[in-house]
């Protein structure tokens, strides 16, 4: 429009409806508040401009807008906008995956998280999003009196470290598969269920594949369960299930989980284990078979092998052999044995 005054009428919030400059019949350089937004700014009250209806009718986004400024600022959602909200919650259903993830992003990096997502379930915007994380309210757990499941998960999330984005988003969806997997009070394959619906929640927010992978990694493994019984090809064994680069991630992830269900963060050995771990990877043992001693190269050369899955195959023995002994790992051995195990598969 031409003029200010207009320009602001079309903005989301009476406090981002401010102007410092000029009017025609004002004073040069002055604040123009014509909604009032100073007053909400001092009150830390979140405010539509106008008619909340019209405003959240223009862009839904200005709903899930509302639920992360308010985590950030920590401001109350005004009466009138919040229920403006929950009437016009279906919108959310019609926004693409990149707004939605980008508002989500930055909700998930403020202090309290919870802040935010308790009222996006509330209003019926979680459900446009993810029907299967709305699912979870309601849904008992044998852990803090009187919380549910959705309970748990805001726990988790504001447990996660806020300067590690990909534990929080894993925090968000590491339970994300209960609902659907809940029989007799028990939640039997909920981890793996969960993984594959996590990936299906990110693909259609559009989170890059990086990121996606490891959540919905992270999301497979979580319900580990460690015992000081183990011996170290153990601890070496589930060094290489998860993957040295996403070992730290795991355990912040089961810490935050054990927070959630009002346990000790490091409940079940998580110390323990995490010192063992070190001890191991500082030992430089194998993990890989790319640390292997030898490589497929050599055994063509050496024994004749074959390329493909037999060659695949007997690597990965190898590997199983020198977890367990790593003294194994020198070039003359594992030709050796790996002799052994060619002439036994013919």
């Amino acid at each position: 429009g031409d003029a200010i005054e207009t320009d602001l009428a079309r903005r989301d919030f009476t406090i981002n409806a401010m102007a410092w400059g000029s009017t025609p019949t004002g004073p040069a350089f002055d604040l123009i508040d014509p909604f009032d937004g100073r007053r909400d700014l001092d009150a830390r009250i979140l405010r539509a401009v106008g008619d909340p209806i019209v405003r959240f009718g223009e862009d839904a986004l200005r709903m899930i807008r509302a639920m992360r400024l308010s985590a950030v600022l920590g401001f109350a959602i005004e009466a009138e906008t919040l229920s403006a909200i929950e009437a016009r919650s279906e919108l959310v259903r019609h926004l693409s995956g990149e707004r939605i993830a980008a508002e989500l992003e930055k909700l998930l990096a403020t202090a309290v998280p919870s802040v935010g997502l308790r009222p996006l379930e509330a209003t019926g915007l979680l459900a446009g999003i993810s029907p299967e994380l709305a699912a979870q309210r309601g849904i008992v757990q044998n852990k803090i009196p009187g919380e549910d499941l959705w309970d748990h998960t805001l726990r988790a999330v504001d447990a996660a470290p806020r300067d590690h984005p990909v534990v929080r988003l894993a925090a968000l969806v590491h339970d994300i598969g209960k609902p659907s997997t809940f029989a007799e009070g028990r939640f039997i394959g909920h981890d793996a269920v969960g993984a594959d619906l996590a990936a299906a929640l990110l693909d259609r927010l559009r989170f890059p594949r990086s990121p996606t992978e490891r959540v919905t990694h992270l999301v497979r493994q979580h319900m580990f369960a460690y015992e000081s019984s183990w011996g170290d090809p153990a601890v070496r064994r589930f060094i290489s299930k998860i993957g040295p680069a996403a070992l730290d991630e795991l355990f912040e992830l089961r810490q935050a989980d054990n927070v959630g269900s009002g346990l000790p963060p490091d409940a079940g050995g998580i110390d323990e284990l995490r010192r063992r771990v070190a001890e191991q990877l500082a030992a430089e043992v194998a993990l890989h078979r790319r640390d292997l001693a030898v490589d497929g190269d050599d055994l063509i050369a050496e024994l004749g092998a074959v390329p493909g899955a037999r060659l695949g195959a007997v690597l990965d023995r190898l590997l199983e052999e020198v977890v367990d002994d790593p003294t194994l790992n020198d070039r003359p051995t594992l030709l050796l044995l790996a002799q052994a195990q060619l002439a036994q598969d013919e």
